[in-house]
């Protein structure tokens, strides 16, 4: 047989955007005085993401008739017995992932088309989409620390670019940087993580340090009783803590909104924040071996979709809200990699990219019809002027809140029966968080639904003040409506009716909706129980999640079948009915509730305090501390003591010795005689 999987083909999949993204970076901006228009632009750039589908696709075709690669492309240094290299590890999980990237990135390109037209940094958001991608592929790709922690440094700094695209405004350029430094907290521990396992394995390589996971379960860290394992499996859930936005290290997220749409899409569905449960996957065999660390990843990942879903209850801007379900279905695949189901997680990952880049772009079709709106309150009634908008974000959001035979419902109710299985401590909490998080989903994705697609129109006019919805002349903060650019006036004018978007918009919904819709009913047999990652993914048979999923499961239409009669089902029709009612039949309840709950929806709105909490404590305390340490090592010891004091015993030694500096031959001549009077003394009492 021939393998597919040749080096040029693999380095095919992350060049071919990293090509495009140095083209059109060079070329296409004020660098190189702008030689290429924004059409060959965003036809180079996309081109290179198509080519990087295609080649994840023959990539994808081989690893299933069973081929596979691991190996060196370059070495770039050895380091006493280590050798620092780039190489790629290509199986089942690397050719799913790249799949999912490729073609997400590939939908964003296109998307961004129409979009962000007429913009003037229009050929550096192509570059920077590319160099996203081929960021993400190197990562995915890798077969060693080094190059894993390029990767990962690498969508950080990206994101850095993209979130502050638009640099001129105070809120982006926070919000680019609260990510940068909130995700440098992550990375410290991450770094800690790689750098204690290399140490001890005395290798970067993922399968030289796999294959001495005994020997290294059995070492325990200096100076402690914590099993080094233990530690160093923290240190890395950390890093993914900070880049999938876990609790408390979730707050970059929603600010992240701040970025166009498109960013959103990608950031969300497929690349940044997939790449800590990403991580936590392939290391799946070192996992394997702590308790505590999947107890730990239970406990986080249950909070996680639970309270960071109440905080979409209570957001107005159309795309916080779906940021916040990005927090909350990232807290689920966290949860199911701390019961060992990690194939699920990798499931939910994959189902979440689709529906949720779907929504998101949804959303942006929403804000270019709204000219620029993205309050929801100054919506309404939109499903009889953007049909495809309307009928696209319907699968996306059936599918996000689990409805039967859609792609969400597969991933979550295998999520929430994996979690029911398991018997590790804090399993009990972590299902019942994960269960109401179903009736918190249902209830925020269908308030958001009516509120933007039915009901009364709310745009282009005046309301009234003091009314549930937020007229869009009120509205005087920038922060409120991150994508304006260039507008003076944003939202429709009195009469004014918005239209249907473009068709570079509408395409990309329309393909995303299949895979939203049957993605999950066509791959949830091969992906979880025919063992599409047999051998690439390690669970312990001390944790049985999976094997009851696996007693349990019958067939696809079986298991949509019997949900109907299932607690998450009920739930999930109860949440929908409940935000009918609020927003379609009494849409003045949610006002008295909200009248009736003001210290709850304080919490709610102030993030439950984490932002104060850090500015507060965190970012002051450190800001006093590094006083204190300024005034007391710095300035006392450094400046007065050791500079300015050796510079002042300098200056009273040489006014002493100056005393002596006389000029008379007489005074000279008596310390001479008194000198020698002294060595004669000391001379003659020595018993030398």
């Amino acid at each position: 047989m021939i393998s597919l999987l040749t080096p040029q083909l693999l380095l095919t999949a992350p060049l071919a955007p990293l090509t495009g993204a140095v083209t059109v970076g060079l070329f296409g901006t004020k660098f190189f005085g702008n030689l290429i228009s924004q059409r060959t632009s965003h036809t180079i750039t996309t081109l290179g993401v198509l080519i990087s589908f295609l080649a994840s696709i023959l990539t994808l075709l081989a690893v299933i008739d069973g081929q596979s690669f691991n190996g060196t492309l370059y070495t770039w240094m050895v380091v006493g017995d280590i050798r620092l290299a780039a190489g790629f590890m290509i199986d089942n999980l690397t050719a799913v992932m790249m799949c999912i990237v490729t073609f997400i990135s590939l939908m964003v390109h296109v998307y961004s088309i129409g979009y962000m037209r007429g913009d003037e940094g229009y050929n550096r958001f192509f570059s920077y989409l590319s160099l996203f991608t081929f960021s993400m592929l190197m990562l995915i790709m890798s077969n060693n620390f080094l190059q894993l922690f390029f990767g990962w440094e690498a969508v950080g700094f990206v994101s850095y670019l993209l979130i502050g695209f638009w640099y001129t405004r105070p809120t982006a350029i926070f919000a680019s940087m609260k990510a940068f430094l909130v995700n440098r907290v992550g990375d410290f521990g991450f770094i800690l993580g790689i750098g204690l396992l290399v140490a001890y394995s005395g290798s970067i390589n993922y399968s030289e340090i796999f294959s001495q996971k005994i020997a290294l379960a059995q070492l325990t860290l200096p100076g402690s009783n914590w099993t080094l394992i233990t530690v160093s499996c923290i240190c890395l859930f950390i890093g993914a803590m900070g880049k999938s936005a876990q609790f408390p290290l979730h707050v970059w997220l929603p600010d992240s909104m701040e970025g166009p749409t498109p960013i959103s899409a990608l950031i969300h569905a497929a690349t940044m924040v997939t790449a800590g449960i990403f991580m936590v996957t392939r290391m799946s065999p070192l996992f394997e071996l702590s308790d505590t660390v999947l107890s730990l990843m239970l406990i986080i990942g249950s909070i996680t979709a639970l309270f960071m879903g109440f905080l979409g209850l209570i957001q107005n801007d159309i795309k916080r809200v779906i940021a916040y379900s990005t927090l909350s279905q990232l807290g689920y695949m966290t949860a199911a990699l701390g019961v060992s189901a990690y194939p699920v997680a990798i499931f939910h990952l994959m189902t979440h990219a689709f529906f949720k880049a779907l929504l998101f772009l949804c959303a942006g079709s929403v804000i270019i019809g709204l000219h620029h709106d993205q309050d929801m309150r100054n919506m309404g009634g939109l499903r009889r002027y953007m049909p495809i908008t309307w009928i696209t974000f319907l699968i996306g959001s059936l599918s996000i809140i689990g409805t039967p035979f859609f792609s969400g419902f597969y991933s979550k109710d295998s999520i929430i029966e994996a979690v029911h299985y398991s018997t590790l401590f804090g399993s009990g909490f972590g299902y019942f968080a994960v269960l109401s998080s179903v009736l918190v989903t249902s209830f925020y994705s269908s308030r958001m639904y009516f509120m933007v697609f039915h009901g009364e129109e709310r745009f282009g006019q005046v309301q009234e003040k003091n009314n549930i919805y937020t007229p869009v002349q009120e509205i005087k903060d920038a922060s409120e409506q991150p994508e304006i650019v260039g507008h003076k006036h944003h939202g429709l004018s009195l009469g004014q009716k918005p239209r249907e978007s473009s068709w570079s918009i509408t395409l990309p919904l329309i393909i995303l909706a299949i895979p939203s819709s049957i993605i999950g009913l066509l791959t949830i047999k091969p992906i979880l129980y025919e063992g599409l990652f047999r051998g690439v993914i390690f669970v312990s048979t001390l944790h049985p999640a999976m094997q009851n999923l696996y007693k349990e499961f019958d067939n696809p239409i079986v298991m949509a079948s019997h949900a109907l009669n299932s607690l998450p089902f009920w739930l999930t029709i109860t949440g929908v009915v409940a935000g009918y009612y609020c927003y379609i039949i009494n849409p003045s309840l949610p006002n008295v509730i909200k009248s009736k709950l003001t210290i709850v929806i304080k919490l709610l709105e102030k993030n439950y305090y984490i932002d104060a909490f850090n500015e507060i404590v965190l970012t002051s305390g450190t800001r006093m501390l590094g006083r204190s340490l300024w005034n007391t090592f710095d300035r006392d010891l450094i400046d007065d003591l050791v500079i300015n004091g050796s510079a002042n015993l300098v200056n009273r030694l040489s006014k002493i010795t100056r005393l002596w500096q006389s000029g008379y031959i007489y005074n000279y001549a008596c310390i001479m005689i008194v000198g020698v009077l002294g060595l004669l003394v000391w001379c003659m009492s020595s018993p030398f």
